[in-house]
């Protein structure tokens, strides 16, 4: 017996509908998904605006006067 079978008999009713990844995890499959979807989105925005950060302190402020890089 295949282990969809043996998991189509143990679940009965609810085989197929979307449940939580694990008992203690309080979220489904597609809400952690989505969870990961915008972190991962989040950290690239973050990466971009610490880009930004760095290019206006090393570069900008310097050529517009207002410090020095040592």
């Amino acid at each position: 017996m295949g282990e969809a079978k043996r998991r189509k008999e143990t679940l009965g009713e609810q085989y197929g509908k979307e449940s939580s990844i694990a008992p203690w995890f309080p979220f489904t499959k597609s809400q952690a998904q989505q969870f990961v979807k915008w972190t991962n989105r989040g950290s690239w925005i973050g990466i971009g605006v610490l880009v930004v950060c760095w290019v206006s302190v090393r570069f900008i402020g310097p050529a517009l006067g207002w410090w020095q890089v040592n």
